[in-house]
């Protein structure tokens, strides 16, 4: 056997870790740290180095709302398990005082209605997503900092030692869940470091933001407030049981631009998969684009206010559009600004287009593929689609 000095690699990834990153830079813009947190537990987990008797990973995502911090949970399941519904979601704000906890984990025995109360952590709830290739729960505890202490004093067994007993006695198995804890605290003074409102500090941060490149000072700056603020909230035991802290950064205009081509494109699927099964295609111009960019751009509520300007001014009116049989199946619809009347406006460009040609058209490189319409869709000339892609 010949000695070797081979200098080794530690920082790629295998395959399925590399996959499970591509598909979460396509849907989550940025926040590339809680991105790479989440890729460095899912690789430990899959060469079987995880911790044993303790969750797969335990994660504090903190940051303003509208940042992304439920988006990044529900797009990893979303990725790994095909829905992005396979999160057991805990709305903590229902936990405020501790006799609720009798949801989480059901009512002992003796108690009246005992039989009838269902915990919402039970084994079966756990593994109701499990597929046979992938066994991972994720488990979401949103806005964290609303809950009594009785939750997170729940919390410290299922975090540490990956067990929750229930009511009935009855032990649930965490060893193969990944806890997600979601978290507003320290969102003000976040806010207020990347957009101070006074001073030289204010140009810098605005010019900063503003061509979408955050100074490392200032990104640990934010990352500081949002630890400190989560320490003075939180116990130290509770603290020392989490994995992974991560502090989702406001979003500036450029991650907003992006997260508008990725909303247009989910709206587009919801079109083709819609059950009236007349799908059509959509195209904005660059005006209308902006338009929605100006009335959806809040820093206060960061991406959820883009969502309810593109339902409020494309999906609400397309709606009214199919409903009185104004745009049928096969046509092509652009989309423009009046900016005499303030308003998106719609126009048939052609219509009668073959099912193939529509799926062509639809821009998927930022992201997820069309899922159900295209995979039937592409039938007619498939030779043209794999000569465009071996062209590539």
């Amino acid at each position: 056997m010949g000695r070797l000095n081979k200098q080794l690699d530690p920082r790629q990834t295998g395959y399925e870790a590399e996959k499970l990153e591509g598909d979460l830079r396509k849907r989550i813009i940025g926040q590339d740290e809680g991105i790479q947190q989440i890729i460095n537990i899912y690789q430990t987990f899959l060469s079987g180095m995880t911790s044993p008797g303790r969750p797969i990973g335990n994660f504090l995502f903190l940051g303003p709302t509208g940042s992304g911090k439920t988006r990044l949970v529900e797009a990893t399941a979303e990725s790994l398990l095909g829905d992005n519904r396979a999160v057991i979601k805990i709305d903590c704000a229902e936990f405020q005082h501790s006799h609720e906890i009798a949801k989480l984990i059901g009512s002992p025995p003796g108690y009246l209605g005992h039989r009838e109360t269902h915990p919402l952590l039970s084994q079966e709830v756990l593994n109701q997503y499990h597929t046979e290739r992938i066994k991972i729960s994720f488990v979401l505890f949103d806005e964290i900092e609303k809950a009594s202490d009785a939750l997170w004093n729940l919390l410290l067994g299922i975090l540490d030692k990956a067990t929750l007993t229930l009511g009935d006695n009855r032990r649930v198995d965490f060893s193969r869940a990944l806890i997600f804890m979601t978290s507003n605290l320290g969102a003000a003074e976040m806010s207020s470091l990347l957009r101070p409102n006074l001073g030289f500090a204010a140009g810098e941060a605005e010019r900063e933001t503003a061509a979408g490149v955050v100074s490392e000072k200032l990104t640990d700056k934010v990352s500081r407030a949002g630890v400190e603020a989560a320490r003075r909230k939180f116990t130290p035991e509770f603290m020392n049981r989490i994995d992974k802290t991560v502090v989702f950064r406001p979003l500036g205009e450029g991650e907003l631009r992006k997260i508008l081509t990725i909303e247009l494109n989910m709206v587009q699927q919801r079109v083709f998969n819609s059950a009236n099964g007349a799908p059509f295609v959509f195209s904005l111009t660059d005006p209308a684009r902006e338009y929605l960019l100006r009335e959806g751009t809040d820093v206060k509520y960061g991406a959820r206010h883009l969502k309810r300007a593109i339902e409020r001014n494309l999906v609400h009116p397309l709606s009214n559009l199919i409903a009185t049989d104004q745009v049928r199946g096969g046509d092509l619809i652009r989309v423009d600004f009046d900016d005499s009347q303030t308003c998106l406006t719609f126009f048939k460009e052609a219509e009668d287009m073959p099912a193939y040609a529509m799926v062509q058209m639809v821009d998927t490189s930022i992201a997820p593929p069309l899922s159900t319409f295209s995979a039937s869709a592409v039938v007619e000339p498939p030779r043209v689609i794999n000569a465009r892609s071996s062209r590539r």
